[in-house]
């Protein structure tokens, strides 16, 4: 997903010259095109994330519209304050994009693993998010946010993510994208951990439970048309992230839901509450962390969904 944003990013700098690219000295190679069209326009900021963030507020602040990028932990937590202050707070057209989220980088541990950055996100005003799904999503996403000229966090993965669209989706900011439609349960997945939603939905299926499988690329703003109707058409919902349970896409949902006067059952699935360490892979770390086919329809059994 990493070469899809570059190459999508060198493709639209080509025509609007305001674009440009902070980066913290990782993907020296991957920018080298970018940096053929734009090479004032694309600063490696060094290992120093708080300050390239502050640079980007600045650049916005003189009519350019500045992405920021690197490791997903690096680019939302370790700048969490200059982003707040000097993003949000300035309600600037900065576009911060974190790779490799959630357990993404699994065997180097938690210090590399996101588990946290929606809730950080989520939590500042001005803030949009959006998680795509691949690398189709992405491309068709990024334009928009580019659009926006608001603050944004973009949330992508990291390499050799399998697409999940089988042609170029219609996508629209702020709107879920429902992938399969069904009638008595509702998946709602955001992220690269659609996959696995899509291997759920074909084991409910199997089950001969009718689900719908939907793509809530936009956590911030949440579409709540979709899930104002979800509530009169679900005994239940299923949310998916990589993520922490807590705080997250899955939290976003509940607490829309919990306010609305018919109030379907709500599932959420992501990383439990605690750290995930001593792993060798993406696959490795999503078994320690109950992220299986098979942990959630035992967890959907156990509730009596299924």
């Amino acid at each position: 997903m990493r070469n899809a944003f570059a190459n999508c990013l060198t493709e639209l700098a080509k025509s609007d010259t305001s674009l440009m690219l902070f980066y913290a000295d990782i993907g020296n190679r991957l920018f080298n095109n970018l940096k053929e069209i734009a090479p004032d326009r694309t600063i490696n900021a060094g290992i120093a994330e708080a300050n390239m963030a502050s640079m980007a507020a600045g650049s916005a602040m003189m009519g350019q519209k500045p992405f920021i990028y690197t490791i997903t932990p690096f680019t939302t937590a370790r700048n969490f304050e200059q982003i707040k202050i000097d993003i949000a707070y300035q309600n600037q057209p900065v576009i911060i994009v974190g790779t490799g989220s959630g357990l993404s980088y699994a065997n180097l541990g938690p210090t590399h693993h996101s588990f946290e950055d929606i809730a950080l996100m989520r939590s500042l005003p001005n803030m949009n998010i959006v998680c795509p799904a691949d690398s189709d999503e992405l491309s068709v996403l990024m334009p928009q946010l580019i659009k926006l000229n608001q603050p944004c966090y973009f949330r992508i993965g990291k390499k050799n993510e399998p697409k999940v669209h089988k042609i170029l989706p219609d996508l629209k900011f702020g709107h879920a994208y429902t992938m399969q439609e069904g009638q008595t349960v509702a998946i709602l997945a955001t992220g690269t951990i659609m996959p696995l939603a899509n291997d759920l939905f074909i084991e409910l299926q199997s089950k001969g439970i009718n689900a719908e499988l939907v793509s809530f690329h936009t956590v911030k703003p949440l579409d709540t048309q979709y899930l104002a109707l979800a509530c009169e058409r679900f005994e239940h919902i299923i949310t998916l992230e990589e993520h922490n349970v807590n705080g997250g896409f899955g939290s976003a949902v509940l607490e829309y839901i919990s306010e609305q006067p018919k109030t379907p059952r709500v599932h959420r699935f992501g990383i439990p509450d605690k750290f995930i360490d001593q792993v060798h892979s993406t696959e490795d770390a999503r078994k320690k962390a109950g992220l299986t086919v098979l942990d959630i329809i035992t967890t959907l059994k156990n509730r009596a969904v299924i």
